[in-house]
């Protein structure tokens, strides 16, 4: 049996021990959530982050992805408001679901997710600030819906869902490749 041989590594030049800022996206961009740039911006990467990150850090019964709960919210609203409810948690594709007790824990994290939310609303010309309370309250039906078909044993309530009724209908999770064809196929209903 051969055994290998651990030798030490040799050090890193100051150009290698850099830390790396930026996030690479699926299309090669570089993004810099710390100094975002519109450039830096594609609907297809953020279609493709979204679709392949499950909500609730994984703790579903199957996978379900952010992207086909932003089409949830989306179907949820008038079409005007479609563009804006696809995008709502775009910010993700870039930094990651973040769940929400966490999240509350790092208001640096917060400022970055605005930051980000502010730019890809300026990138695809959305004003989540206007329909916010529309969307919100989709987002909150959406999350009740989840809740009730995907975390069947988280039983006990939660307050920000008091008075906030599920939709009728059962969730069908997508897997990750179906919910990015489906997140692009809602954008492309939206912009014809």
């Amino acid at each position: 049996m051969h055994t290998p041989t651990l030798t030490a590594a040799s050090p890193l030049s100051d150009s290698q021990a850099a830390p790396t800022t930026y996030i690479s996206t699926f299309l090669g961009n570089r993004f810099w959530p710390t100094e975002p740039r519109v450039d830096r911006i594609d609907l297809e990467d953020i279609a493709h982050g979204l679709a392949y990150q499950c909500r609730f850090n994984g703790q579903t019964s199957a996978f379900y992805s952010v992207a086909q709960h932003s089409i949830m919210v989306a179907s949820i609203l008038p079409p005007r408001l479609h563009k804006a409810a696809l995008l709502h948690d775009a910010a993700e594709a870039y930094l990651g679901d973040i769940v929400k007790p966490l999240k509350h824990l790092l208001p640096g994290f917060a400022d970055i997710e605005a930051g980000v939310t502010r730019l890809i609303a300026q990138a695809f010309q959305v004003d989540f600030d206007t329909d916010h309370a529309a969307i919100k309250h989709a987002d909150m039906v959406a999350l009740a819906t989840e809740k009730r078909d995907l975390m069947p044993n988280s039983t006990e309530a939660w307050s920000y869902l008091a008075g906030i009724a599920p939709l009728p209908g059962a969730i069908d999770p997508l897997p990750p490749a179906q919910a990015k064809a489906a997140f692009l196929a809602a954008w492309t209903r939206v912009i014809c």
